[in-house]
């Protein structure tokens, strides 16, 4: 690349001044950049990407001012077998978490950084997750040797000089996020279009609040404000500090008497979390606006409910099966523009394309370069393929959304891919049962990380990756603040299925818009209108109580859909105990209460 700097002059905040140095003198870049988040910026790094191969710009008659890029294939997805915790005590750390301890970990990293950016840029990105104006904003910086991790942080995070100034007016901490794709050109190397190695390291030190991460350049894996700063590190300071960073959507629900709630919700990757985020209701009167699709910070506020706030500034959403029946919000989100695409098709008339979205092109060039018609053996597109644009164009944003502090949330969804067993819609009967319905919830494996598809594992509240510190504390801390907290004023915690089969494999549930029937339950609940059923579970809408006026949905399929079979159940049983005991010693007290009254609920029904 020819990247020149626009401004080298770095910086007044000594620490971030100095620690910037040390990076440079260890990896021994060409040039260093201060990133300002301008949009020059971004045209002068998107026309150099062009110029080395890595993008490709769409006819901005179709996607203005968007680009295609394809990732090598070894560099598809979170490479979670080689994510680390490295907490100083391995007990800190727990049972869902790979650990090595810190001073380990730091030399082998230290060695891979030695030299890695030779022949590259190092850009310096300072950043805030949240808003800038917040009482207490979380900044970061990120080095990177990308210059697709800084145009996609543009979309993903609020960056550049005025980050910066605040960081410096303040003599603020921060987050060191250090990003290499360890691909230096060295020796005459000749640089590739998606420069990445073979050796993988995403490492969190959660009492230095550092990220150190080496050989990818594809998503969470890279873009460190995401999942790496605002789930896993966020995660341990919000354990020390009282609050919750989880990985959650958050909309804005009004009904047609104009009673607006707000919901969380928390759904495994690849599992309709955007699509519930962007929801277009079916239901007559009803109006939902978003505020997020992935994460939400949530503190206690004065009042004694529980706020949340989003603090991404993009959409990074899956893009095989998003289309105008799904998500139509989503697509006229990114027929805006300004938007970057990752292994999708390539099609001729220079747009992109994916599985399930409409027109299928006649022949497109393949996520991996190849010739595509809709006869070929593979697919064109990645299944963990990605949108990334900007939330401010999603054209149902909630107003909230630039509120730094927050919405306060009626109701807190659990969801997971279960072809049987778990209902439509389940209410827990409190906090702590609800806990305990998230801390089990479990899902099919989708193709959001590496690893096998369609395998049933446990992903407690829907951040099995994306725990920061002990599991077994993580729940404590769940239990803790229902405990110390207005139980009056906390949200009601429901557990959802869109994905249960029949007999034949057919959904049970329509799905995507008709969904917005669940949610008007779930806010009939809140109200005390809506009528449910005791079983062992939970509460359980009765089928007269769930609005299905114009639903093609028999009688049977509804009741199937909703049904708690205790047999099913029972054989769950096993895999909850299972799953607890992975969890180990310090599981809380609470949730094995909970387990042996389930146990207790199945036996007497």
């Amino acid at each position: 690349m020819t990247t020149q700097a626009v401004h080298d002059t770095g910086t007044s905040h000594e620490g971030l001044q100095a620690w910037v140095d040390e990076i440079a003198a260890l990896t021994t870049p060409d040039r260093v950049v201060w990133c300002d988040g301008s949009s020059d910026e971004w045209d002068r790094l998107t026309a150099e990407l062009v110029e080395a191969g890595t993008f490709t710009r769409l006819d901005d008659a179709k996607k203005p001012n968007s680009f295609h890029a394809a990732s090598d294939p070894t560099d598809v997805a979170r490479v979670e077998d080689q994510t680390f915790i490295c907490s100083v005590n391995e007990a800190d750390s727990g049972a869902t978490n790979n650990w090595m301890a810190p001073d380990k970990m730091k030399a082998t990293m230290t060695e891979l950084y030695e030299g890695s950016m030779t022949g590259r840029t190092m850009f310096v990105i300072p950043f805030v997750m949240g808003h800038l104006d917040s009482e207490a904003p979380m900044f970061g910086v990120e080095i990177t040797d990308s210059a697709y991790v800084v145009v996609s942080m543009h979309v993903m995070a609020r960056v550049g000089t005025e980050v910066l100034h605040a960081i410096e007016e303040r003599g603020a901490d921060f987050v060191k996020a250090l990003h290499s794709v360890g691909f230096p050109l060295t020796d005459g190397t000749a640089d590739v279009a998606w420069p990445c190695s073979q050796t993988k390291y995403i490492s969190h030190f959660p009492e230095t609040r550092e990220i150190w991460s080496y050989g990818s350049g594809y998503g969470g894996n890279a873009l460190l404000g995401k999942k790496c700063y605002a789930l896993r590190i966020a995660s341990a300071m919000a354990h020390e500090g009282g609050w919750l960073a989880e990985h959650m959507l958050i909309l804005k629900l009004t009904s047609p008497q104009q009673q607006v709630h707000y919901i969380a919700a928390a759904f495994p990757s690849a599992c309709g979390k955007t699509n519930l985020a962007m929801l277009q209701p079916t239901v007559p009167g009803w109006k939902v606006e978003t505020l997020g699709d992935d994460i939400a910070w949530m503190r206690f506020g004065k009042d004694g409910r529980l706020y949340a706030v989003n603090p991404e500034f993009g959409f990074f959403g899956v893009a095989p099966g998003t289309n105008e029946k799904t998500n139509p919000n989503a697509i006229r989100t990114i027929e805006q523009g300004n938007s970057i695409f990752t292994n999708v098709a390539l099609t001729a008339d220079g747009d992109v394309w994916w599985e399930g979205l409409e027109n299928v092109p006649d022949h497109a060039t393949s996520w991996k370069g190849e010739p595509w018609t809709p006869d070929s053996d593979e697919v064109s597109s990645h299944p963990n393929s990605r949108y990334c644009t900007p939330i401010s164009q999603c054209p149902i944003l909630a107003d909230e959304y630039d509120d730094p502090n927050g919405v306060p949330i009626s109701a807190i969804f659990f969801g997971g891919r279960r072809k049987t067993t778990v209902p439509l819609v389940t209410e827990s009967r409190d906090w702590t049962h609800g806990t305990f319905m998230g801390a089990t919830l479990s899902s099919e494996t989708t193709a959001a990380a590496t690893g096998a598809v369609g395998v049933v594992r446990r992903d407690p509240m829907a951040m099995l990756p994306f725990i920061g510190y002990n599991v077994a504390d993580y729940f404590q801390h769940w239990i803790d603040l229902g405990k110390d907290a207005d139980a009056t004023k906390l949200p009601k915690i429901f557990y959802v299925n869109w994905f249960r089969r029949d007999d034949d494999g057919g959904f049970l549930w329509p799905g995507f818009g008709e969904n917005s029937r669940v949610l008007k339950w779930a806010i009939e609940r809140i109200e005390g209108t809506a009528a449910a059923i005791e079983t062992p579970i939970g509460h359980v809408p009765t089928p007269e109580s769930l609005d299905t006026d114009g639903l093609d949905l028999t009688d049977e399929e509804l009741a199937k859909a909703l049904s708690v079979d205790v047999e099913e159940w029972k054989a769950e049983l096993p895999l909850i105990e299972e799953w607890f005991a992975k969890v180990g010693d310090q599981l809380p007290t609470p949730l094995a209460d909970e387990l042996a009254t389930l146990r207790a609920r199945l036996e007497s029904a």
